[in-house]
């Protein structure tokens, strides 16, 4: 199946607010404006778009359940974003929590995403009581390194078994930090998914491919091994490399001159809501 052009320029809006967001983030981190620890997700962000998009036309509001790097989720799904640049910011009268989220632990009831408790992969077996309990769709995002965690594993298998509506998402940049998955295990999360009963695939972040899987969403567990790539540290502003590919580069090329207007129309209103903000600090 083909992705239309329409609904693909649907996905690359949401992932240039995304993505202009961590650049910004990115900046004001580095020149120390931002004071807190920050987890950015650009590069990742097609993988929120892309399910987001998707979700929203199928009219389901799933749970959210997801850990840090978790700027674009709250994006994608509709967070509101001058909340979360106060936050950010340490404008706490105006932000998500108050300061109790930060940047790896956002939540928000109006999109119903629940906020992270700084243990790496338990959203995971949070995410699948709450499914289980309410029975209510659900998405929980985690990255490759938590899904080695023990509880994450028995968490899928429980998911299974209750052949609950929930749908996996595993962001993997093959980095934990910065050890890289082969020193860490020789086996593969959409492996161990369909070792326990479930679907279980390993595809990129391209929004053709993800595509592939929608008709399974929340209709019974499945879990998507994302292979994608984050442009800058695992923690705060840096970058790991110049040669990592990019998939926002990617799609803006494939879109053409329309690609091009999105970029610079969501650069022009991100970089304004950041001023604003920043002036009544």
């Amino acid at each position: 199946l083909k992705v239309q052009n329409k609904l693909r320029v649907q996905i690359f809006e949401k992932a240039a607010l995304c993505r202009h967001f961590e650049i910004n983030a990115f900046n004001y981190s580095k020149n120390k404006t931002i004071k807190i620890p920050i987890y950015l997700s650009a590069g990742q962000e097609f993988i929120s778009a892309t399910l987001a998009t998707l979700i929203k036309i199928k009219k389901i509001r799933p749970m959210i359940f997801a850990q840090h790097r978790c700027h674009s989720t709250y994006l994608s799904f509709g967070g509101n974003i001058q909340n979360l640049i106060n936050e950010l910011l340490g404008n706490y009268k105006l932000s998500i929590s108050k300061g109790k989220a930060g940047s790896a632990s956002i939540y928000s009831k109006k999109i119903k995403m629940y906020g992270h408790d700084g243990h790496m992969g338990t959203q995971v077996p949070i995410g699948v009581g709450a499914c289980f309990t309410s029975k209510y769709p659900t998405i929980v995002f985690m990255g490759d390194a938590s899904a080695e965690e023990d509880y994450v594993l028995g968490a899928l298998g429980w998911a299974s078994t209750k052949k609950l509506p929930i749908l996996f998402v595993v962001e993997d940049n093959n980095l934990s930090i910065l050890t890289k998955k082969k020193v860490r295990r020789n086996w593969n999360m959409h492996d161990v998914a369909k070792s326990f009963k479930m679907r279980g695939y390993d595809l990129k972040d391209s929004p053709k491919e993800i595509f592939k899987f929608q008709r399974y969403f929340f209709k019974e567990p499945m879990l998507l091994n994302i292979n994608t790539n984050r442009l800058f540290w695992h923690a705060g502003a840096g970058k790991d490399s110049d040669k990592i590919f990019d998939r926002y580069l990617n799609e803006k090329k494939y879109l053409g001159e329309t690609g091009e207007k999105i970029d610079q129309k969501y650069k022009k209103e991100i970089d304004k809501l950041w001023l604003k903000q920043l002036e009544k600090l």
